[in-house]
């Protein structure tokens, strides 16, 4: 991995110029009221041919600098990487500071807490003086400082933030006409329009920079609800929280994150989609934070593969993989094996669909899930929780082990029954059932599906098995029936996870 997503985010710390790159990100969605303004907007102006000044001399003044104070412990602004010896990121925040000739800011020994500025950008939407940025670019801080494009400087109260979008609403008072920015749909936005960047990079100034949509829906993998405008408009430090703006110079996404390779822009930028944006400022404006909705479910793609092993005739959905024990999802009777088809009257298509959907609905809303299991459509009804970090993997049926040992036909397995030795070197729970994969074959198709020595496989086909003997018989009896794959939920560490193996490569 050459490459790191880095927040862009200009320093100052006793008068010098500092780069911080975070590498934290969390998303999400919600939903709200559209917010009014009074922006009007500007008519479509297509560069070259045109120029795109109409629009900046129109957006440029509604778009501000968020400057936030905060204190900084002497062991936060060491030359220490601010992530776990272990992480991936360590080496990264080495190279950036170190490799790169940036300085690292040294505290001397007993020297006490310092104040540390940051800025990053944002822009009014409301002609009472909100204003819309990132959650990182006011992360932390102890006062906040909005400076207007005419140069006036004004104290921000924050009125609500999200981490999971990270987004956050400030307020500001003035004693004069604010200018404002419409909101615009980010959903007509197609790859290959015309955008334009708003922001303050490195603190030098409002600038504005222009690039095309360079892709829709893109999974940063920083949450369940990644759906980022790719961008190759120029970004860099410190347009964090600045608009992005149509040809039409209405407002449609946030900018909020780089990929880069040296810490500077590559023309691979993201934006929150202003759809996405425009719910969650809503909900802020009305109650500071958001609450999401929860099931309590560990959930996977649909892969053709999957849908041929469970008798779906098409893919789509989300597989769910796991349960946890004691949310929603357990209490309402959803079971592992189950494709979530629909929730709350929305279909769903994919992982995606469901998570936002759940995350839409307030805690405590009973709501409706199709679900295909077995072969056979089911409805259930859930009561919503409140989203929660306390989720714990749903536990196994009691049984008995069958010594024996086995090769799974056609796909390349070599299993071993969980012998009372086994169970011991690998630490497992005394009622851990199933069959443990000493061998794979790398030229047949469990290697090639993502199987490994050492997984547990512990259903075939949605149906529990305890041994090797049944994982083999399993596995032949689904390659008679005629299916073109095999669906093994196979547990790997503390997680579990389906893993459709198809038989015309073994």
């Amino acid at each position: 991995m050459s490459d790191i997503l880095r927040r862009h985010r200009v320093a100052a710390l006793l008068g010098a110029a500092l780069i911080i790159s975070p590498f934290v990100m969390s998303f999400a969605q919600g939903e709200g009221n559209t917010i009014p303004t009074t922006q009007t907007p500007v008519a479509g102006i297509t560069a070259p041919n045109g120029s795109f000044a109409p629009i900046v001399a129109a957006d440029k003044p509604a778009v501000v600098t968020v400057t936030t104070v905060m204190k900084a412990q002497p062991e936060t602004m060491s030359d220490a990487s601010p992530f776990d010896g272990g992480s991936p990121f360590d080496d990264y925040f080495r190279q950036f500071f170190g490799d790169q000739g940036m300085p690292t800011p040294k505290t001397p020994p007993q020297q006490q807490p310092q104040r540390a500025e940051a800025l990053g950008s944002g822009f009014i939407v409301g002609a009472d003086g909100t204003v819309v940025t990132n959650n990182h670019v006011i992360d932390g801080a102890s006062s906040i400082k909005v400076t207007l494009d005419d140069g006036t400087e004004l104290p921000a109260k924050l009125v609500g933030r999200d981490a999971k979008n990270d987004l956050a609403v400030l307020k500001i008072k003035s004693d004069k006409p604010l200018p404002t920015v419409k909101w615009g749909d980010s959903d007509k936005l197609m790859p290959g329009d015309q955008v334009l960047a708003f922001g303050n990079p490195f603190g030098i100034g409002t600038t504005v920079t222009a690039g095309i949509v360079s892709a829709r829906g893109r999974d940063l993998h920083s949450g369940p609800f990644d759906d980022f405008i790719q961008i190759d408009a120029p970004i860099n430090h410190g347009n964090s929280g600045g608009p992005l703006v149509d040809v039409a110079g209405n407002v449609v996404g946030i900018n909020t994150a780089i990929y880069s390779p040296n810490g500077g822009s590559v023309g691979v930028g993201f934006a929150i989609p202003s759809d996405q944006a425009q719910k969650v400022v809503a909900k802020l404006m009305k109650g500071g934070s958001i609450q999401y909705g929860y099931l309590g479910v560990q959930i996977q793609e649909v892969t053709p593969d999957v849908a041929s092993a469970i008798g779906l005739d098409h893919s789509g959905g989300a597989l769910v993989s796991e349960v946890n024990d004691g949310s929603p999802a357990a209490r309402a009777g959803i079971e592992t094996g189950d494709v979530i088809t629909s929730f709350a009257g929305q279909d769903v298509k994919d992982p995606k669909d469901l998570s936002r959907a759940v995350a839409d609905v307030a805690p405590g809303a009973r709501e409706t899930v199709d679900v295909w299991r077995k072969g056979k459509p089911m409805r259930i009804s859930v009561d919503v929780g409140q989203n929660s970090a306390d989720a714990k993997t749903a536990s196994l049926d009691d049984g008995s082990d069958a010594p024996s040992a086995g090769r799974a036909p056609a796909i390349g397995l070599g299993l071993m029954d969980i012998t009372p030795d086994i169970r011991q070197q690998m630490n497992l729970a005394g009622k851990q059932h199933g069959a443990v994969v000493a061998s794979v074959n790398p030229d047949k198709a469990a290697a090639a599906s993502g199987i490994q020595a050492g997984d547990i496989i512990v259903a075939v086909n949605q149906v529990p098995v305890k041994n090797a003997r049944q994982v083999t018989q399993a596995i032949a009896l689904a390659g008679k029936s005629g299916r073109k794959s095999v669906l093994l939920l196979v547990e790997r560490g503390d997680a579990q996870m389906y893993i459709a193996v198809p038989f015309a490569n073994g």
